[in-house]
């Protein structure tokens, strides 16, 4: 079997099931973990936090491309969207340690911009570069591991798995705009100044949603996870963790109007499966969304509700009920398409 055939996600299950097999759960490292592979974080008990890492690999032509990315907002993105890992656990992040590889013919004041934009949004999070390593490669590669806790005072963490039936499920900011600054760029389309800057934001510099995932941890929210890969995709990973289905009312999906005028009758299916928005999804009580609600400096919108139904399906009806038919899924490595 070829990996394009088991597909991404189905090969993260099948080395998931090899690691979690060979883990001594009698050691220290196995009594002290919480979270292993599978979710936005690794999370184990410290002694005095929960503490948390992930990684993620930024790949020349596969994640991004120098025709349309600058090399400032390469290195700003790169480690934003680790950083979102971390906030979608509810967890601030702490330090980042940084694997670039790079053709020998690149010019150095390029990698000295790439790691500005890094810089640049590291100071803004709070977060310490301390490290790394370097090698030749035929493309540029950046590898970034990120690692966070969670305040001591927070014995939970947000997982993909702990949704709970009738919970309703909302989302931070807007969505689409990011997929709809990708087609901008790569397309060359022409709007006005104020909308291809706002898209053009979007897609290259993301500002992970760290402050609201806190925020949800403290209000008592127990799931979340952070939209890369589109709304729907990502929605099908909380369902599968919790073993439960959805259901999404898709003109409650709050999408921008920068998009929905310029992209008309293509805004909706951009903002359910475009993915890169890195807005934070999330499920709780109407208790729970209605008080988050009215603390967030941001908008927070109830799309949906999670059902009780195992086989992990995410619906999308219209506001009458009548279903609604997505043409594109979301983003996944290895798949044909």
């Amino acid at each position: 079997m070829k990996v394009t055939e088991l597909g991404e996600f189905g090969l993260i299950d099948l080395l998931a099931e090899m690691a979690y097999r060979t883990q001594d759960k009698q050691t220290p490292a196995g009594q002290q973990l919480i979270i292993g592979i599978g979710d936005d974080a690794a999370a184990w008990r410290g002694n005095t936090s929960i503490q948390l890492v992930t990684v993620d690999s930024f790949i020349q032509d596969v994640h991004f491309s120098l025709d349309i990315t600058p090399w400032k907002e390469v290195g700003w993105k790169a480690l934003a969207v680790n950083l979102s890992d971390i906030a979608a656990m509810g967890g601030m992040p702490r330090y980042a340690v940084v694997s670039l590889a790079l053709p020998g013919d690149t010019e150095v004041d390029d990698i000295t911009v790439l790691y500005q934009g890094m810089i640049e949004l590291a100071q803004k999070s709070g977060v310490a570069i301390i490290g790394g390593d370097t090698s030749n490669a035929p493309q540029v590669a950046i590898n970034i591991t990120v690692l966070g806790s969670i305040q001591s005072q927070h014995e939970n963490v947000l997982t993909r798995a702990g949704a709970r039936a009738g919970d309703r499920i909302a989302v931070t900011g807007y969505l689409g705009a990011a997929s709809a600054g990708w087609e901008m760029l790569n397309k060359k389309l022409q709007f006005d100044a104020e909308t291809t800057v706002h898209l053009k934001q979007a897609f290259l510099h993301p500002y992970p949603r760290i402050a609201e995932g806190q925020l949800l941890l403290e209000q008592g929210v127990k799931a979340a996870i952070d939209i890369s890969d589109g709304l729907v995709s990502d929605l099908n990973h909380i369902c599968q963790a919790s073993q439960l289905s959805a259901r999404i009312d898709v003109d409650s999906v709050p999408i921008h109007p920068d998009v929905r005028i310029n992209f008309g009758d293509r805004a909706l299916e951009l903002a359910l499966s475009g993915g890169e928005d890195y807005e934070l999804l999330f499920t709780g009580s109407t208790e729970v969304i209605d008080r988050i609600r009215k603390i967030a400096t941001c908008p927070i919108t109830v799309i949906g509700e999670m059902v009780a139904d195992k086989e992990s399906t995410v619906a999308l009806v219209d506001r009458q009920g009548n279903p609604f038919k997505l043409r594109k899924g979301g983003w996944e490595h290895f798949t044909k398409r």
